[in-house]
């Protein structure tokens, strides 16, 4: 099954109302896919997490390199273009534009032999997964906390029993927000908080300190994905897991992580890391290391589709219990007009739960309309 094209397509949608996290405000939101078209009428589709137009040039770059081959070497095809610029990019948009067009060769793989992707690597470990849901973000005016309360309240009547809020604004106010949230949602639902690596190391110790005791989840992100020393300092300073990863790329990066201690939690995110390849190897060797998994989500429904193939077959977090920890998917409720509306049937939660797609491939089909 040879390459014929490699197709890159962004997308973009404003928002009706922008919102913020500590680093950055949102008014429009972005997708870019990537369309891999074969000799024998079969396209696999990917998603590519990063800035848009600089992961359809890489995509665009590297798809040069693709034609002609024969789509089923997902393997080798990694490692070749991989090596090609591994001078100048063992990490960031390099490896970003590489995940998409992993996730798409591994598409075609299960739509060539008529599987979910899920049964290729190896079979599934579950057929449902339990979802939080990644909103509560910042808005251009009122009260955050009436408005994030309110956001979050919601949340439990929609049937979530998780949820991740957005810190880094300032310590004081993120503890008296997240103090508040706590006494929204109740004791239990489960709380995470993500500061986007808005802290130093000695401002995270500060707000995990203060929060330790409205039992959260984990805390994300709390310092810089470079300093794995603040990583390190944060995580042995506080009762709370300390998670990150959704800025490491490659089973040579999350090696990093993982031989240094840095994190309780890695988040690898499947359109960035290195797709499903990589993810399989990374999900693999942090369960050697003893470190639970968690993807980090946020795409369109080929972003989702894809990281619920991959979550499928992720290990339980305590294999030998006979209640095993589960993985858990992040499910973006925020405003993108894009996610659902580029797949025929939308990913939809039940009481908090998400099934996981069973057709071929990423278990997905593609409205072109859209």
């Amino acid at each position: 099954m040879k390459i014929t094209a490699v197709n890159t397509h962004l997308l973009s949608a404003k928002l009706s109302q922008p919102f913020a996290y500590s680093r950055a405000r949102y008014d429009t939101r972005t997708a870019m896919l990537v369309e891999i078209v074969t000799d024998q009428g079969l396209v696999g589709w990917g998603e590519c997490y990063g800035p848009a137009r600089i992961t359809k040039a890489v995509v665009e770059e590297l798809g040069q390199m693709l034609i002609g081959e024969d789509a089923l070497r997902s393997e080798f095809l990694w490692q070749e273009l991989y090596a090609r610029l591994r001078d100048h990019g063992q990490k960031g948009v390099v490896i970003q534009g590489l995940s998409g067009i992993d996730i798409a060769l591994w598409d075609l793989r299960g739509k060539y032999f008529g599987v979910p992707t899920y049964q290729l690597l190896g079979g599934a470990t579950r057929t449902e997964v339990q979802a939080y849901a990644t909103g509560l973000y910042r808005r251009d005016s009122g009260d955050p906390l009436h408005y994030l309360c309110e956001e979050a309240a919601g949340y439990i009547e929609q049937g979530f029993q998780a949820m991740k809020l957005k810190v880094g604004f300032g310590v004081r106010e993120d503890a008296a927000v997240t103090r508040a949230i706590r006494n929204t949602i109740g004791e239990d639902a489960a709380l995470m908080i993500d500061a986007n690596h808005a802290y130093d190391a000695i401002a995270a110790i500060r707000l995990g300190r203060e929060v330790e005791e409205l039992d959260i989840g984990w805390f994300e992100e709390p310092v810089p994905p470079e300093d794995l020393a603040g990583y390190r300092a944060v995580k042995a300073a506080i009762d709370i897991p300390v998670a990150g990863g959704e800025c490491e790329f490659t089973r040579y990066g999350f090696r990093e992580v993982l031989t240094q201690q840095a994190m309780d939690i890695i988040q690898p995110d499947i359109c960035a890391a290195g797709g499903l390849s990589e993810c399989k190897k990374i999900a693999d060797m942090a369960q050697a290391f003893g470190v639970r998994v968690n993807p980090h989500v946020w795409g369109s429904g080929i972003g989702i589709a894809a990281s619920l193939q991959w979550m499928a077959t992720v290990p339980t977090h305590t294999p030998t219990s006979l209640q095993p920890v589960q993985p858990l998917l992040e499910f973006d409720q925020t405003e993108h007009p894009i996610r659902q509306a580029i797949i025929a049937e939308p990913i939809v939660q039940q009481k908090g739960w998400v099934q996981i797609p069973n057709g071929p491939g990423l278990g997905i089909e593609i409205n072109r309309d859209a």
